[in-house]
This record gives structure tokens, C-alpha cells and sequence, in this order.
């Protein structure tokens, strides 16, 4: 690895900085766990908003992490950045057999990749399609990635009218519970549901997450517009009764 390329200098910084500040000498993989995490967060939002000098700034400091892990595993003789961008190398030419040779598989096939992923190697055999996702996704995109899998080895609706019905099904097996009133099983119907809803969404090439995350920003904007309605005619938010409030909310809708 070039010691002058990106990836080098950042190397170089966090081997620096390791040897001269006591904090970072004190970093350890699993202390750094958290700031990750945090940085991946900030990073999707900088996206989300579609903000380039944010996503300049998160992605340098996304960097700086990913260097952090390499530098402390140099330290401790389990692998190094060469290593690192070997293993991906080899594992995009797997899975593009149509760019790098060993027969063609269609890389925007989504089976294909699947398919091609189920071929590589690995200790202790075969491994199911939907092992390897990180338990800590969040969950509507951890039904999400598990959906996509099992529809990428054909497991799959043909259309979206397959999954509408199952959110209709799942809908109608909820209202039979309703009445019974038993958390759990009610918490399982709505968990069919969900998953349910994901899938529908999947099929109309949509990611659940961004959609709730619309609908989240929708229903505030919204509610904070009944809100000061509400104060420029004289309602107190917590007294107001539910019809007042449904034809302040009804009025600010209509205005969108």
C-alpha cells in the first residue's frame, strides 16, 4: 500500500497518533465500537440530506476509524491494509465473474450474486443464506436484507400482488386478536405485519427505513403546525379536545 495514497496518509496519522497522545494509545477495537457506530449514523444523515461538505467531513472521519482498526490489528499481527484490500479484491472478482472471468453471472442479477456468495468458501461448510447479517442492524432494514437474500435464491413473490395480500392477510389476522387482548400474541401479529409491509415495500423497490424516516418527518412538520395553530386560536395543546385537535391537524393537511 502506497504510503503517500489517501488510505496510507490516514494510516499514517492514526500510527502517529498512537505514539504521541495517550488516548489514542488507549483505544482499543471494542472502545471504539461505539464512536463508529455514532460516525456511520452521522454519515447516513449527511446523505439523507444530501449535504456534499457533511458527507466530505463523515466520510473523513468514517476514514479515520477504519484506520484506527487497521493500524491497532498491524500492532497486534493479525492483518494489515494490503491484506485487507486483497480480501476485497478477491471477493468482488467472485462475485463478478462477468468483469474478472470464471463463467458469467449477470452482476445486476440479484440471484446471481446470491447464488455466487452461497459458492464461496468457507469454514465449518455450507453456510444458510441468511447468516452473516449483523444482529445490530435496525429492524426494519434487518427484514429488509433478510428478504432480499432469500429472494436473491428465488425465494421470492413473482409481483408486489403477492405481498399485498399478505399485508391484507396479516391485517385480518390482527383484527381477530384484538380482542383477546394477549400482549404477545398481539405483539407477533404486529410483527407479521410488519415484516409484511417491508416485503410489499421491497417489491415496490422501496427501503422501508427511508419511507418511515419520510413519514417521521412528515408527521412532525405537521403536528408542530397544529401546534401553533393551535396558540393563534387559543388552544391549550394537552386541553384542546380530540375533535379540535383532528380539524387543526385536518386544516394543516390540507395546506400540503
Amino acid at each position: 500500500m502506497q504510503g503517500d495514497s489517501a488510505l496510507g496518509r490516514a494510516l499514517g496519522l492514526v500510527r502517529e497518533l498512537r505514539q504521541r497522545c495517550p488516548w489514542d494509545r488507549a483505544q482499543s477495537p471494542q472502545t471504539l465500537r461505539p464512536y463508529l457506530v455514532e460516525e456511520a449514523l452521522e454519515l447516513d444523515q449527511a446523505i439523507q440530506t444530501d449535504d456534499p461538505e457533511a458527507m466530505r467531513d463523515e466520510l473523513g472521519d468514517l476514514l479515520l476509524h477504519l484506520a484506527f482498526q487497521i493500524v491497532i490489528a498491524e500492532e497486534r499481527s493479525q492483518f494489515n491494509a494490503e491484506v485487507v484490500t486483497r480480501t476485497l479484491e478477491e471477493k468482488m472478482w467472485r462475485r463478478h465473474p462477468n468483469l474478472f472471468g470464471e463463467g458469467r453471472v449477470s452482476s445486476d442479477d440479484h440471484a446471481g450474486w446470491e447464488l455466487v456468495k452461497r459458492r464461496e468458501p468457507r469454514t465449518g461448510g455450507k453456510r444458510s443464506t441468511l447468516a452473516g447479517l449483523p444482529p445490530t442492524l435496525p429492524p426494519l432494514l434487518m427484514a429488509y436484507r433478510l428478504q432480499e437474500r432469500a429472494g436473491g435464491i428465488g425465494f421470492d413473490w413473482p409481483d408486489v400482488r403477492g405481498p399485498l395480500a399478505k399485508v391484507k392477510e396479516e391485517t385480518a389476522e390482527l383484527e381477530k386478536e384484538l380482542g383477546a387482548a394477549r400482549r404477545e400474541q398481539l405483539e407477533e401479529e404486529i410483527g407479521d405485519l410488519l415484516f409484511a409491509t417491508v416485503n410489499l415495500a421491497r417489491k415496490l423497490g422501496i427501503e422501508a427505513g427511508q419511507a418511515l424516516e419520510r413519514a417521521n418527518i412528515k408527521f412532525t412538520q405537521r403536528f408542530e403546525s397544529v401546534e401553533k395553530l393551535a396558540e393563534e386560536r387559543g388552544l391549550e395543546m394537552g386541553r384542546a379536545t380530540l375533535e379540535e385537535l383532528d380539524a387543526l391537524w385536518n386544516e394543516v393537511k390540507s395546506r400540503r
